[in-house]
């Protein structure tokens, strides 16, 4: 299967005052299309800053990086932005969702930037809601639902646009043991029956053991990988 996401000799540093800090020196990676990648490591290890290049999130300080046929290191701001929206569907630890707004107007916010209908809009909701089984809540405002099913209104707003990859960093750190399981088996089936191509931050072995390939990394540098056939 070809590569959806190419990672070439990338290098990011930062600069904290007088100070130069490297956080990733020179990383090769390959994530093929269909795949379900969790990236583990300690802190500081580059785990994020690496997801947040693939999303476009941020850019290398060199090297590579290349989504499809993009090379989205060389996108203006502007470019990447709408990029981003086309092509990356986002989930972080805690939901963002916006208090105010019912569970189908969170997962429609992506979707008012596009020339879709209203009609068309209200579609993709609802399919997204029924994938994530939370069409019964469509109504509901965030303080109304539990936290996974706040994770789960997260996960439709991050698919209904039906973007080229799905970046989650640490999608279960704020959820108990019984919800992870539950956020962490919707993410399966996302990839397995959906075909979604998911690259995952995590701290959580268990939540791990859900992904077909798993990376290590350690000071800026990959240095182990595991790959496994999910049952």
């Amino acid at each position: 299967m070809a590569a959806l996401v190419t990672l070439r000799n990338v290098k990011k540093s930062y600069v904290r005052g007088k100070q130069k800090v490297e956080v990733l020196h020179g990383v090769d990676l390959e994530v093929e299309a269909g795949e379900f990648t969790a990236l583990m490591g300690p802190s500081g290890s580059g785990k994020t800053t690496m997801l947040n290049l693939m999303a476009g999130l941020d850019q290398p300080t060199s090297g590579e990086v290349i989504v499809g046929t993009d090379r989205i290191d060389k996108l203006s701001r502007s470019a990447l932005t709408d990029w981003r929206a086309r092509n990356i569907g986002f989930i972080f630890q805690f939901y963002n969702l916006l208090p105010v707004l019912t569970a189908e107007a969170n997962v429609e916010v992506p979707l008012l930037l596009t020339t879709l209908s209203r009609s068309q809009r209200r579609q993709r909701v609802q399919t997204a809601l029924q994938l994530v089984g939370l069409a019964d809540r469509a109504k509901h405002k965030p303080n109304e639902l539990s936290g996974g099913q706040q994770q789960r209104v997260a996960i439709a707003r991050a698919i209904v646009s039906d973007p080229t990859l799905l970046v989650c960093d640490e999608p279960t750190g704020d959820l108990d043991r019984e919800n992870a399981e539950e956020i962490m088996n919707l993410l399966k089936a996302l990839n397995r029956s959906q075909g979604k191509t998911i690259v995952m931050v995590t701290h959580d072995p268990r939540a791990a053991e859900y992904a077909t390939r798993e990376l290590h990394l350690d000071k800026g540098r990959l240095s182990r990988e595991e790959v496994r056939h999910v049952a």
